[in-house]
């Protein structure tokens, strides 16, 4: 059967929708590229208002969660809008504050995450974390466990612009010598699924009004035969991946998260690179907002888990794959 979102989800997304389409995310995503956090800032709070990151929060907590549907429902519209800062690292952070054994660390940071008063990230197997000059919790994983680190190294530039990473400084508070990790990696790629196919949704939408202005011989380019079959392929990959994540946010397995990763990643990131070709040489400039997304689509590509680590995930698990 296929999997639909009832009234209250579908909602969800359209009032997310509408206030992200309100709010200028282009030059929000542009600031925070040069460091300026203000209008990222401003944006975050209206999210969290929304009630996005106490999707993540246990109610006892003063959060709503987790519900992963939901946040699947979310982060495909922070994606579709390509929202900067630490989103996917701030519920990743919540979900591993809660499974801790001591909850004293989750009783002082996890309201203040729920409410989007902090932002949190993580160094999880790389020596940095995203948008360290941004968040106000870094939580990195030593040999010695989980710590809260005092601060941030200096700040280096990736792929994607707006994702500014920074190495944590060593030491701190010692949250747990063995934290259980299994749930918050799978809640980290089910949302980074969700947010690249956002993302690849958002791609195809431009390209599609792009090709249908572009004329090429007195008509537009999008009439030619090939380039209805790349878009064409490009809708199916993007939709064939919809179903496997909303399938992944029912079981939270993570065999099936890891599917849904792979996917949708892989489907966002052949949308960018039609998306581009289409576009022809202006898509290239970084001046024009194509880039924005393209940039995107690249980095959560491999980020918290490459395709081919997620299809090792895959093929090691014993579920009835058919």
């Amino acid at each position: 059967m296929p999997f639909l979102l009832d009234a209250e989800q579908r909602a969800f997304a359209d009032s997310l929708d509408a206030m992200l389409a309100a709010a200028d995310t282009p030059s929000a995503v542009r600031d925070w590229s040069r460091g300026e956090h203000g209008r990222g800032r401003a944006l975050w709070s209206r999210i969290a208002e929304a009630g996005v990151f106490a999707l993540a929060v246990p109610e006892a907590y003063e959060g709503l969660g987790p519900r992963p549907v939901e946040l699947a429902v979310a982060f495909m519209e922070l994606g579709r809008h390509v929202v900067p800062g630490p989103l996917v690292e701030t519920v990743t952070a919540a979900i591993l504050l809660a499974d801790l054994p001591d909850p004293g660390p989750a009783k002082r940071l996890l309201p203040a995450l729920a409410t989007g008063e902090l932002m949190a990230t993580l160094a999880w197997t790389a020596p940095y974390a995203l948008d360290g000059d941004a968040a106000g919790t870094h939580l990195a994983f030593t040999a010695q466990g989980l710590h809260l680190s005092p601060g941030h190294g200096p700040v280096r530039r990736s792929l994607d612009p707006a994702r500014r990473l920074a190495p944590l400084e060593p030491g701190g508070e010692l949250l747990s010598p063995d934290p259980p990790t299994a749930q918050a990696l799978a809640y980290a790629r089910l949302t980074t699924a969700a947010q690249a196919l956002g993302v690849g949704l958002a791609l195809l939408d431009k390209t599609v009004a792009y090709v249908k202005q572009r004329t090429q011989f007195g008509v537009p380019i999008g009439s030619f035969q090939a380039v209805k079959h790349r878009l064409a392929d490009a809708k199916i990959a993007l939709e064939f991946a919809r179903p496997l994540l909303f399938g992944a946010a029912l079981t939270m397995a993570p065999a099936d998260v890891a599917a849904a990763k792979v996917t949708a990643c892989e489907a966002a990131y052949a949308t960018a690179r039609t998306a581009l070709q289409l576009h022809g040489a202006i898509g290239y400039t970084a001046e024009y907002e194509l880039s924005l997304w393209l940039t995107k689509a690249r980095a959560l590509r491999t980020a918290w888990g490459s395709p081919d680590a997620c299809r090792a995930e895959v093929l090691s698990s014993d579920r009835p794959w058919r």
